[in-house]
């Protein structure tokens, strides 16, 4: 804050500044904002979207990749939850926010 104090008084106390020069700070800042929000907070918005809708889109049989690494085959999905078959005979239920890839969209084609 104290940055933004002695900017805009340095451009208020200038007899020969532009009428704009008192606002050079505030516009900065209001640039430096609207560069963090199209280059980290938009991108990072939409991979999250992207992700929400193939959880959603998530049925039987689907091969899924979890947070962990553990590769297996959606057999049954809950609200909240999803049974995996990870090998024959062992299921594991785990939560589905953890599930982030199916496994043919990071295999190499």
């Amino acid at each position: 804050m104290n940055l933004l104090n002695i900017l805009l008084q340095a451009a208020a106390t200038d007899p020969n500044a532009s009428p704009w020069a008192k606002y050079n700070g505030f516009i900065m800042i209001i640039a430096i904002v609207a560069i963090f929000y199209f280059l980290m907070i938009r991108p990072q918005q939409k991979r999250q979207k992207d992700i929400q809708k193939a959880r959603e889109a998530m049925k039987t049989g689907d091969k899924v990749v979890t947070a962990g690494g553990i590769h297996g085959i959606i057999k049954e999905i809950a609200d909240t939850t999803i049974l995996m078959d990870i090998d024959k005979g062992v299921s594991i239920r785990i939560d589905k926010s953890s599930v982030f890839a199916s496994s043919e969209d990071i295999q190499p084609k």
